[in-house]
């Protein structure tokens, strides 16, 4: 499997070079103030751990929560200080984790976020449905979050028992979503589990929307080396049928396509973080990615308080690209939300696309892959399959990896993909 990657890595950026993670950081980060970018932000505690979820989390505990919340606004200001006056700053999303959790304190680091950016186009959070109610959604709506994601991963009791989740009351969450507005609600969902078939998904679909949600993510389920998950992988005939079909049912009921995996039934309602090319992560495992470089924090909550007691980055690893690695990064990405603005790509690197990736881009309309207009280009139905495909491998082979070490070692002294 990393064969193919690293095939795919070295034609692509014309070099035999890997991506090499070292650990070393700069104290002053180097954003390029005339870029736009987001802001994200790292909440690692949840009050029970998912085994198929890879990402940085802890079981909650108050007094490590607070420790934690006491870090993360200290290395809010160790960054922001770097500079004279406020950024601004496309968009903020807390990530997790279960963010809501700590609904309380939500409010003091968007007010420390806040000293040092001008936040434009929303606030957006994650929650679990265990969070959706009155109380923490009206919390969360008066510190200016102004979008919620919930994981529902699935209505049906059937696929919360594969996953190990514990059931919530749909009712309860609806009546909370109608009393506290939010511009857009959001709800996550998994497909690709074992029997799981289009109606089923159809169903979860129609829920969502019929229960408060204007936007939805349907993920596919990727089977982590290092998770402790027990739930096999369905096969790739039956992965892209259903990936086809959810697709069809979404634009055959008039709800707009924002990315390959989210759909939305009002023009207004967005909720990725994922998309934006340029942004600053704060928080442990969170990552910055700037125009010359990208950076990972640790993932050890103690480890990272510690940094910050000692007023330094709680960096762990830091990639310096060369021009060909960070334009390979720059696509994949944009990709994700289905189109690409070829005048986009030339103003960030100064240079036309079809002067370097002419060819290949022929080729993938030639394949079917993507269509061209004056716009610039969009993904097919086909494309997005196999840009699912392709992302699969390169989880496994390359964050998998990464991950898989920075679990286990807080700070590793270099890590080559």
């Amino acid at each position: 499997m990393s064969l193919i990657t690293d095939l795919t890595r070295m034609y692509l950026t014309r070099s035999v070079k890997p991506f090499v993670f070292t650990n070393d950081f700069d104290q002053v980060l180097p954003y390029d103030k005339d870029l736009s970018f987001g802001l994200y932000v790292h909440i690692p505690f949840c009050k029970s751990i998912c085994n198929f979820c890879p990402y940085c989390k802890s079981l909650y505990n108050e007094e490590a929560a607070k420790r934690y919340i006491a870090a993360l606004i200290k290395e809010i200001h160790l960054v922001g200080s770097r500079w004279e006056g406020k950024r601004s700053a496309s968009s903020l999303y807390f990530g997790g984790g279960t963010p809501a959790l700590l609904s309380e304190s939500i409010k003091d680091i968007i007010s420390a976020l806040e000293e040092h950016f001008i936040i434009t186009e929303g606030i957006g959070i994650e929650l679990h449905p265990d969070n959706v109610n009155t109380s923490v959604l009206e919390t969360l709506k008066q510190a200016k979050v102004s979008k919620i994601s919930i994981g529902i991963q699935s209505f049906q009791d059937k696929y919360q028992k594969v996953l190990q989740r514990r059931k919530f009351d749909i009712e309860a969450l609806s009546k909370a979503l109608k009393a506290v507005e939010f511009e857009t609600v959001s709800m996550d969902f998994i497909f690709a589990l074992p029997t799981q078939t289009f109606e089923d998904l159809k169903k979860d679909i129609d829920m969502a929307f019929d229960n408060g949600a204007n936007h939805i993510a349907i993920y596919p389920l990727i089977d982590f080396t290092f998770t402790k998950s027990t739930v096999p992988i369905m096969p790739k005939k039956e992965k892209r049928k259903l990936l086809d079909e959810i697709t069809k049912y979404c634009l055959s009921k008039g709800y707009e396509r924002n990315s390959i995996w989210t759909f939305s039934s009002v023009k207004n309602a967005s909720y990725s973080s994922m998309t934006r090319d340029n942004f600053f992560g704060f928080g442990c495992s969170a990552t910055s990615l700037f125009k010359k470089q990208f950076k990972i924090n640790t993932f050890s909550v103690e480890e990272y308080c510690k940094r910050i007691d000692e007023n330094i980055l709680p960096t762990a690893l830091t990639n310096r690209f060369v021009k060909r690695q960070r334009m390979v990064y720059y696509l994949f990405w944009k990709l994700y939300s289905t189109r690409l603005d070829p005048k986009e790509f030339e103003e960030f690197f100064n240079v036309p696309l079809n002067k370097v990736y002419g060819l290949e881009f022929w080729l993938l309309r030639v394949l079917g892959f993507l269509v061209k207009d004056e716009k610039g280009y969009e993904m097919t139905l086909k494309g997005a399959f196999y840009y699912h495909y392709y992302e699969n491998f390169y989880t496994l082979s390359y964050i998998d990896k990464m991950w898989g070490i920075m679990r286990k070692e807080a700070f590793p002294g270099r890590i080559q993909l």
